[in-house]
């Protein structure tokens, strides 16, 4: 298992982290997704055979949210 932690731009509302943390928890290969509201990151643990770091990071971004920085682990 590996983690991507995606520093977003802005997360505005609880609405958001339903959002975010729904599109990615429906990912093949995306084992937990989780966002951090008042650091404004998100961190995903994913199978790196099913799905990479940066299907994650597109998949926030086709929802409308800027990334900023992306660190996989």
């Amino acid at each position: 298992m590996k983690q991507v932690v995606l520093q977003m731009e802005a997360l505005t509302c609880p609405s958001c982290i339903k959002k975010i943390e729904g599109a990615l928890g429906k990912m093949d290969g995306v084992e937990q997704a989780k966002v951090l509201f008042n650091s404004g990151k998100v961190k995903a643990r994913f199978d790196d055979g099913k799905v990479s770091a940066e299907e994650i990071e597109g998949t926030v971004k086709k929802l409308g949210y800027p990334v900023l920085s992306k660190k996989v682990s």
